[in-house]
Formats: structure tokens, C-alpha cells, sequence
């Protein structure tokens, strides 16, 4: 994705308050784009991508640079709300179910995945080239793959409200809590993936040393960013208890905990995405001496924030786009959508089904909602320097590959998002029959 890195001498000149004006005026047009992607029965996030891309100026003088510190801002307050969104008790009596789908569907859906681009995808990944002969690098496939592997609930359920009667609660129940949780399982693959795949994790005691080597740096990683976690969990709470006063102080707490919880977890050598989802999830299910304030209440506070880290992903996505560049990884992008529409997505749901307690008619509903969201484009930004450091790859190709298995994944996203986005509430009406919808088992 060519990103100039010279402003040209034209822009340069722009004053810096009618960049802001250009802001103002780019996000009113956000709503209203979003107001008529849900009218069409797409996500709006999809309306808000394609607007960016229409647009696909830089007089913003945005680089990759700053979208670099921009998305680890974003992932950080994604997880952050996903954990505010991880209410165990909206699940109570299929927590496990949920557990095992969110994990091990992501599992399942990035090893199928993977395996598919691996197979499929040219070794540049400009083309399709079934078989071994010139397959695309293992690592690569399998970081496009972890990249694509969280789904977005927000997205989904705004598709689905046109149906929303014939959505079992319990359904969109599970749907939260999956989407919520698959956020940093998906996060956690990636990085097992970059321990295995790349320069980073190797080690001169051959595969044997590496694997141990990668497991035993994940593993602090994630033990470390666990054990903070936890702590300003129960650190927010006695500071809610103490200091708040009013319920709109609670913006104040929330964005402050989970800022200093991520710095504190990497300076401490473990995971600042791991340390503010679980941080998240405590207090979404801690009790406070008010009892106006819970995790509805600081849900409601953040859900401003988080609704414009999202618009901002993608707008910037669009933004950052060369759409030429686009075209040579159309194939491949096009192949892994449906790969991950019609094989990986369904497959990684229905094979839990005898573990489920959904009927197989909710269960053929919840494989279809698979729409993903900002967190692959964000951990996009992650594979295009992830891909140089892969063991053994040709510094020529490194390059080209890293612009096209960014592209690949904006490319599966795009498909996603319209293809189930549109074909979703049909689905949806074909399940329920011309009746009233059934409850659900």
C-alpha cells in the first residue's frame, strides 16, 4: 500500500485549520454513509472504509508512521472494550460453549485458513498458484490467517436488525460474548505465529530450541500482561469506590487504567493487550459500592471512544489505500474471503456442535455471523513489518510480499463484510421460516 513519504509541495502549503475543516466535514460524511451502508443492509463500517478510499488523499499528511502508534492506541481501547463487554453473566449455563467457540474456533478457523493461502497463493502473493511449487512463504500465510481471525458482534448485529425478531436472544448473546473474547485469542495467535515464523523468535538449538525458545517468551509475555492485568482490575475498583463521584467521571477512570495498564505491562515485559482485556473483564464483572456504576455504565461511557477508534481504522485505511495497489492481490484476497466465508468460519463453529447447546439450525445462523472488523486491519499494519523478518525469505521478494498480504487482508475484509453482510438477513429469514422465529434450545 503506497503511502507517499513526501508531502507533495502543493499540500505542503495547506493550512493546518482547513486540515481541520477537511476532518469536520470527512467525519459528518462518515454518518451519513454509515446511516446508508445500514439502509443497504451492509455493516456501516464497510460505507465508512469505502468512503475513505474514495476520497484516497493524503492532506491529512497521515503516514504509516502515525497510523503505526495510531492502531497500537487502537487495539489497546478495542481490547479494552471487548473485556467491558465480557459479561459471564449474560452466558450463564453455556460459558464453556462460549470458551471453546471463541478459542478453538479461532484455532481452527487460522490453521484451515492458513493452510488454504499456503497452498493457494503465489509466492509473492500476486496471483493464485495452487500446489507446492511456488507457494507462498508458510509464515506469511499463516500471519494473514491470525490477522483474520476475531469477528466483529458490532458489525453483525447491525446487519441483523432488520431481522432482530427472528434472532434468538441467546444468540446474540453468544455472539457478544465470542466476538469479545476471540479479540485477544485471535491476538495471541498472531504472536504465537511471529514467535514461530520469524527472525525474532529463532534459536541455534534447531526447532527443538525454538519452540521452546517461542513458548517460553509467549508464555511471560502472557503470564506478565495476566498478572497486571488483574491488579488494575481490582486497582480500578478501589479507585471507582474512592474517587468517583458522578458516573460521568468514570470516562476519566476508564481511559486513564487502561492506558497506564498497557505501559506498565510492557515495561514489565508482558503483553499490554493481554493486561487491558483482562483488566477489562474484571471490572465488567466486579461489584462497586455504587450500585449505579457497573459495567453497563462504563460500557456506556467508552462506547463513544470505541465507536470512533473503529470509524478512525477505517476511514484511514481507506485514506492510506492505493487502490492500484490492490489489483495484483486480488486473487489471493478473493480466494481467502471465501475460504474463510464458506470453509474455515462455518467448519470451526459446527464442529463444536455436539459440545453446543444451540440446535443445529442456530448454530448454522451463528457460522454465518462472521464478519470481521478493525482489529485484522489494525493487526495488518503489524504483518506488513512482520514479513521482512521471516527466516529464510528472500530479501527481493520481502517487499513486494509485505504490501500484498496487507492487501490481502483489507481485500478478505472488504468481501466479508458485503458478501455476509448483504446475504445475512436473507439467510437469517430462510432459517427462521415464514413463521415466527423459535426460541432458541
Amino acid at each position: 500500500m503506497a503511502v507517499p513519504s513526501v508531502m507533495q509541495p502543493s499540500l505542503q502549503a495547506v493550512p493546518f485549520e482547513a486540515q481541520v475543516l477537511f476532518i469536520g466535514v470527512v467525519f459528518l460524511g462518515t454518518l451519513i454513509v454509515s446511516r446508508f451502508s445500514i439502509r443497504l443492509g451492509v455493516p456501516a463500517i464497510l460505507g465508512v472504509l469505502l468512503l475513505g478510499l474514495m476520497i484516497n488523499i493524503h492532506v491529512l499528511n497521515v503516514g504509516h508512521a502515525e497510523v503505526e502508534k495510531l492502531h497500537v492506541f487502537a487495539l489497546a481501547l478495542l481490547l479494552f472494550y471487548a473485556g467491558l463487554k465480557t459479561d459471564l453473566q449474560s452466558i450463564r449455563g453455556f460459558l464453556e460453549y462460549g470458551l471453546l467457540l471463541a478459542i478453538g474456533g479461532v484455532a481452527i478457523s487460522t490453521l484451515l485458513l492458513g493452510g488454504a493461502i499456503f497452498w493457494l497463493t503465489s509466492a509473492s502473493g500476486a496471483g493464485l498458484a495452487p500446489g507446492l511449487s511456488d507457494a507462498m512463504p508458510l509464515g506469511a500465510a499463516f500471519l494473514i490467517a491470525a490477522c483474520l481471525g476475531s469477528t466483529d458482534a458490532g458489525a453483525t448485529l447491525s446487519v441483523l436488525r432488520q431481522v432482530e425478531q427472528r434472532v434468538p436472544p441467546r444468540v446474540r448473546q453468544l455472539l457478544e460474548f465470542e466476538s469479545s473474547v476471540n479479540d485477544p485469542a485471535a491476538l495471541i495467535l498472531y504472536s504465537i505465529c511471529l514467535s514461530i515464523f520469524t527472525v525474532t523468535g529463532a534459536s541455534n538449538d534447531g526447532l527443538h530450541g525454538m519452540a521452546l525458545d517461542a513458548f517460553s517468551a509467549l508464555l511471560q509475555k502472557l503470564g506478565s500482561g495476566l498478572l497486571v492485568g488483574v491488579g488494575f482490575g481490582y486497582l480500578a475498583k478501589l479507585v471507582i469506590n474512592r474517587f468517583v463521584i458522578d458516573k460521568e467521571q468514570l470516562l476519566i477512570v476508564a481511559m486513564s487504567i487502561a492506558f497506564v495498564d498497557y505501559g506498565c505491562a510492557h515495561f514489565l515485559g508482558g503483553s499490554g493487550y493481554v493486561a487491558v482485556y483482562v483488566t477489562g473483564v474484571f471490572m465488567a464483572n466486579l461489584h462497586y459500592r455504587d450500585s449505579q456504576i457497573n459495567h453497563q455504565s462504563i460500557q456506556e461511557v467508552l462506547l463513544p471512544f470505541n465507536t470512533m477508534t473503529e470509524i478512525s481504522i477505517f476511514l484511514l485505511f481507506g485514506l492510506l489505500v492505493n487502490p492500484a495497489d490492490l489489483l495484483p492481490s486480488l486473487p489471493a484476497g478473493m480466494a481467502a474471503a471465501a475460504v474463510l466465508m464458506l470453509l474455515a468460519r462455518p467448519l470451526s463453529v459446527l464442529c463444536f456442535q455436539r459440545f453446543s447447546p444451540f440446535s443445529l439450525r442456530d448454530s448454522s445462523l451463528i457460522a454465518w455471523c462472521g464478519l470481521r472488523g478493525a482489529v485484522p486491519l489494525a493487526l495488518s499494519f503489524n504483518v506488513a513489518t512482520a514479513i521482512p523478518e521471516l527466516k529464510g525469505l528472500a530479501p527481493e521478494l520481502s517487499a513486494q510480499l509485505a504490501q500484498n498480504c496487507q492487501s490481502i487482508v483489507f481485500i478478505a475484509v472488504i468481501l466479508n463484510l458485503l458478501l455476509q453482510g448483504l446475504s445475512l438477513p436473507p439467510f437469517c429469514r430462510w432459517l427462521s421460516g415464514p413463521q415466527s422465529p423459535a426460541s432458541s434450545s
